[in-house]
């Protein structure tokens, strides 16, 4: 007779909660194909050694999966990190009390740093000024930052409109907003390889979208050919917004 408790149905859900989070992590960076190999080798290795009991097949299978998880935390140390920074972020404790306690969070002091954002994107949207923005949530952009030039300064319309005036020797990076203050500016992001992006959309696009699938940042971008403003967000690219629509979506991802 076979002993099934609590502990085992805990077991289980917490081995499908963690598969469906490597899913969904790796649908976002576009490595899906790996995700589902991954699973083919798991499953092969299921039925030789534990089922049909082939020694040699179960063998092999057996010493690449204790060299796996190492070959996976190389392969994937950008959705790894990721992991590991949500987890451990300040947000989500914040937001865990704040729901245990009762509190609310009004948002005020977000939406004074969120309003220069959007004007500005707006503005550049109508001179088909061609910008990068790159909003940082839990996940550090240090490394990014470094690419680029250090500017600390306070979020200011005019400023981010300059930076990315078309004579401005920052004009072709990517500005990195951090911790409510302008941080860098003609910063270098990783460029998407994505092949479902429409081949309108330039190289701008790639990189928000790059950003967007290895780390929580949130990108802006507004097209130089035709003034578009998109967002890049958890892996996911969503064009031709509105300024209401920026000005959500900017206030739902900082919140």
């Amino acid at each position: 007779m076979i002993d099934f408790g609590i502990k085992d149905i805990i077991d289980i859900l917490l081995v499908a909660l963690l598969l469906y989070y490597l899913y969904s992590v790796m649908k976002k960076s576009g490595t899906i194909n790996i995700f589902v190999g991954i699973l083919s080798v798991i499953g092969v290795w299921i039925i030789t050694s534990g089922i049909f009991d082939m020694k040699l097949t179960g063998t092999i299978l057996d010493k690449f999966m204790n060299i796996g998880l190492i070959i996976l935390v190389i392969l994937f140390q950008d959705q790894v990190k990721r992991f590991l920074v949500d987890l451990g972020s300040q947000n989500k404790w914040r937001a865990i009390r704040r729901l245990i306690f009762r509190q609310e969070d009004t948002g005020e002091d977000n939406h004074a740093h969120i309003m220069p954002i959007v004007y500005s994107c707006m503005n550049m949207s109508k001179t088909k000024t061609g910008a990068l923005i790159v909003i940082q949530r839990k996940m550090p952009l240090t490394d990014y930052e470094k690419t680029g030039d250090e500017i600390h300064a306070d979020i200011n319309m005019r400023l981010i409109e300059n930076i990315f005036f078309k004579n401005s020797p920052l004009h072709d990076g990517a500005m990195i907003i951090g911790q409510r203050r302008i941080t860098a500016a003609g910063c270098i992001l990783p460029v998407s390889h994505d092949m479902n992006i429409p081949k309108s959309l330039g190289l701008r696009h790639r990189a928000a979208l790059g950003m967007s699938q290895v780390t929580d940042a949130v990108c802006i971008i507004v097209s130089e050919e035709t003034g578009n403003i998109s967002v890049a967000k958890d892996g996911a690219l969503s064009v031709k917004i509105s300024a209401i629509d920026l000005e959500k979506i900017l206030s739902q991802a900082l919140s």
